[in-house]
């Protein structure tokens, strides 16, 4: 019977807003013993879920790039507790640093914005409230959205609209962008939400137009995808035989990565000639799934509006 994490271990800030708080904890923990490594701790949810689970040997590693989320994270006096300021593509420097490479009995990647992020507009994540169009997960490493929006060429701006934020009217929505920089910058998340609704054709019922252009910018400006990739494969290596991974994503385009990955790494060497013959042993398969892909029920969705597009999908390591 699945282990229910118990509410007096996490606080209800934390356990409202971590999505399939419950499901995840129970794919990820199998040994109370292990050492774990959350590879998006955002504000704790999981990581306290994680360390409710453990017994005193039990060892948990965290990692975030996002200050508030450092600063909660440096607040925990847990002496199996652990945050390393980075990024989730760089974990398997981080076991290695703390000499744990190939021991990790499991890594969980919630993959995607914390509620505070989008709730605070000086963020520039969402255009609900209007902020500086800023977007970047660490706001002091690299460019803001603005400064990319500033000097990026019309195709490329159209470019990370379609394959980012699949929307169909990028090309579009990029040349209103241009035109409208020539006169004046974007800085405001307001501004550009208004720009982009004036040029977006076709509305989409309960959708502002917006909506996937903003997440496009936001995936591009923090790399997410590179990211994802990166995280994928060094969470593999940092495993330990029989160690399980967790991932939990929000959109499409992460899903089908991590789908994508999982699935490979279930069958094997599939880039070997059709029909020749092999025994099981020289596939190389390195993965076998723990069930099937799982959402949010209708209750958690009620409670959490934004897990309605939550996935998660879990994987062991084969021996």
């Amino acid at each position: 019977m699945p282990h229910r994490v118990d509410a007096s271990h996490v606080p209800a800030d934390y356990r409202h807003a971590s999505v399939l708080l419950d499901g995840a904890i129970d794919a990820l923990i199998h040994d109370p013993e292990g050492v774990y490594l959350d590879g998006t701790f955002g504000r704790g949810g999981h990581s306290r879920a994680i360390l409710a689970r453990l017994n005193p040997r039990g060892r948990l590693l965290a990692i975030d790039r996002d200050p508030q989320a450092l600063a909660e994270a440096r607040a925990m006096e847990d002496q199996r507790f652990s945050i390393h300021a980075d990024t989730f593509g760089h974990l398997g420097d981080i076991a290695r640093a703390q000499g744990v490479h190939g021991r990790l009995a499991g890594v969980l990647l919630d993959i995607g914005v914390s509620s505070p992020q989008l709730d605070d507009p000086e963020r520039g994540f969402s255009f609900l409230r209007d902020g500086p169009l800023d977007m970047r997960m660490d706001p002091g490493s690299g460019e803001s959205a603005a400064q990319w929006l500033s000097h990026a060429s019309e195709s490329d701006i159209a470019w990370v609209f379609k394959t980012y934020g699949e929307e169909r009217f990028a090309r579009r929505m990029a040349r209103a962008i241009v035109e409208r920089r020539r006169q004046a910058p974007i800085t405001r998340t307001g501004d550009l939400a208004e720009l982009l609704k004036a040029a977006h054709p076709a509305w989409e019922k309960g959708r502002h137009p917006a909506t996937r252009a903003f997440q496009a910018l936001r995936i591009h400006v923090n790399r997410e995808l590179e990211e994802l990739d990166a995280a994928l494969e060094a969470a593999l290596e940092a495993l330990a035989p029989g160690g399980h991974l967790v991932v939990i994503s929000f959109h499409s385009l992460e899903d089908r990565r991590v789908k994508r990955f999982i699935r490979h790494h279930v069958r094997g060497d599939t880039h070997l000639p059709r029909g020749m013959p092999l025994r099981e042993d020289q596939l190389e398969r390195r993965l076998e799934t723990l069930g099937k892909a799982r959402r949010p029920g209708e209750e958690e969705v009620l409670r959490n509006p934004r897990a309605r597009s939550a996935v998660m999908r879990a994987a062991r390591k084969i021996d």
